[in-house]
């Protein structure tokens, strides 16, 4: 055998070998032994010295066969001997075909995919012990190390270089005429329209000289100051009523025209070509003004600081949340079935796309694999895994040949 590291298990499967190989030499010796014994032996004892004989064709034929796989038998320069270390590289590229062509199939690696349940088992793990922590605290940690190490001079390069143009060049008015209208339907604004209307209400209520400071001087000068005060006075007290009236109200009328507003914004955001200019022409202001790329960069140094100090604390607000949402989702994965049959298709589609692309880059790794070994080293690593069985061969063909030829002896005598 080619001299090669063993592990444990190839040091269980060498004793194997060894043991099998060792049973059938057995044989091979015991039919040997048997046929000298009985040799020129009448009787019932030819039968047995037939038996013999042909026992000991069969054994060394079968011998010869497994040996010829691995080896050339007894060194000799046979034709056909020695298949596995003379033609390890085709041998290799039919295996590769067969697993392509048998096994890595992206019909039967999806169907194997779904019937797993990935999706169910996923979430058996997501929600069971701290396994939602571990995985923020990872996440965490790897977003921790990442984002100091980007710097404002490389984002500022990157938005002034990249993603200001590229936005420029976009068209995105229906993209915000979509989002505007998703926003609409499903009432996402009503929050930010009520945190509005209740800090103006508070501001106009305690600011009734700034009211009085924009309105007294477009009294007629002729109107005493009394009558102005009273004006104010009435002025101010109907605003913050009617602010209160629409705070309050979620059907009020002002609501309702804004809603009205938007969602006409959203339609024609999307489809009249008027609407669209301007916000293209206005979106394309935005994006090239010489502050914007600065601005930006500011906003990305806050946001990162931020999220720096957030994810250094286990205990803050993202982190708690992000754990409860992936213990959610994984409750999710175990009692929704539509949800789990969702993601075990898109985990077959996404696996389906892996083989079809790279299934061929992926099976080449058994003929690169094999290709690099030296050719007694490929023989040794076969025997060591199929010797044992083929020692099998052996033992049959001692047995079988046994009987065959007890056959043909018996047929002979009586013909």
């Amino acid at each position: 055998m080619a001299t090669m590291t063993l592990g444990a298990a190839d040091l269980v499967r060498q004793r194997g070998l060894r043991q099998m190989r060792l049973v059938a030499l057995s044989l091979l010796v015991l039919a040997a032994v048997i046929y000298v014994v009985t040799l020129h032996r009448d009787g019932a004892w030819g039968y047995v010295n037939a038996a013999a004989e042909a026992a000991m064709v069969g054994a060394l034929a079968d011998w010869f066969a497994v040996t010829a796989l691995f080896r050339r038998p007894l060194g000799l320069p046979i034709p056909h001997t020695a298949i596995v270390p003379t033609r390890k590289d085709s041998l290799a590229e039919s295996l590769e075909q067969f697993v392509t062509e048998n096994f890595l199939s992206e019909e039967v690696v999806a169907e194997k995919m779904r019937s797993a349940e990935v999706s169910r088992r996923a979430g058996e793990w997501l929600a069971a012990g701290t396994h939602a922590e571990r995985i923020v605290a990872e996440g965490a940690r790897t977003i921790g190390a990442a984002l100091p190490k980007l710097g404002d001079d490389d984002v500022t390069a990157f938005v002034r270089g990249s993603l200001l143009p590229r936005f420029v060049q976009e068209p995105l008015s229906p993209i915000a005429g979509h989002f505007l209208e998703s926003v609409v339907d499903d009432g996402a604004h009503h929050a930010l329209l009520d945190l509005l209307m209740v800090e103006a209400h508070d501001w106009l209520r305690d600011n009734r000289e700034l009211l009085a400071d924009v309105v007294g001087p477009r009294a007629p000068r002729w109107s005493p100051m009394w009558v102005d005060r009273l004006v104010v006075d009435r002025i101010h007290r109907e605003a913050v009523a009617w602010l209160a009236d629409v705070r309050d109200n979620q059907d009020h009328a002002a609501r309702q025209a804004i809603d009205r507003l938007l969602r006409k914004l959203a339609v024609d955001l999307q489809n009249d070509p008027e609407t669209m200019a301007r916000f293209e022409a206005f979106k394309s202001r935005m994006l090239t003004h010489p502050d914007m790329g600065s601005s930006l960069t500011a906003v990305w140094d806050s946001l990162r600081t931020a999220l720096i100090d957030a994810i250094s604390d286990p205990s803050s607000t993202l982190q708690v949340r992000a754990v409860k949402a992936i213990q959610d989702l994984g409750g999710r994965l175990q009692t929704d079935d539509g949800l789990r049959a969702k993601v075990d298709d898109r985990a077959a589609e996404a696996v389906g796309y892996v083989i079809r692309t790279y299934g061929s880059e992926i099976v080449s790794v058994i003929s690169d694999t094999i290709a690099r070994w030296d050719g007694r080293e490929a023989a040794a690593r076969i025997e060591l895994h199929v010797g044992r069985d083929l020692q099998f061969i052996r033992i049959n063909g001692t047995v079988v040949g046994a009987l065959v030829g007890l056959a043909i002896h018996t047929l002979s005598t009586f013909l």
